[in-house]
């Protein structure tokens, strides 16, 4: 099955930041992880998923953090 490919536009309108931005975690291999087909960037929906998941919150590392540092 071949991936949801998606724009840097469409990437940076999901992630609501500027193409800049993908650019910038790009080259400091901190953002979703791209392809180069051809000319053109594209990333596959399923990897920028996974990005978006990878820095949300999860409950117990918030419960840790509070009784943590109370």
């Amino acid at each position: 099955m071949t991936p949801e490919l998606l724009t840097p536009a469409e990437v940076a309108a999901l992630l609501r930041v500027p193409e800049l931005t993908l650019v910038q975690w790009r080259t400091s291999n901190t953002g979703p992880r791209s392809a180069k087909i051809g000319r053109h960037r594209r990333y596959a929906r399923s990897d920028v998923e996974a990005f978006i998941e990878s820095r949300m919150n999860h409950p117990s590392e918030a419960d840790e953090r509070t009784a943590r540092y109370g």
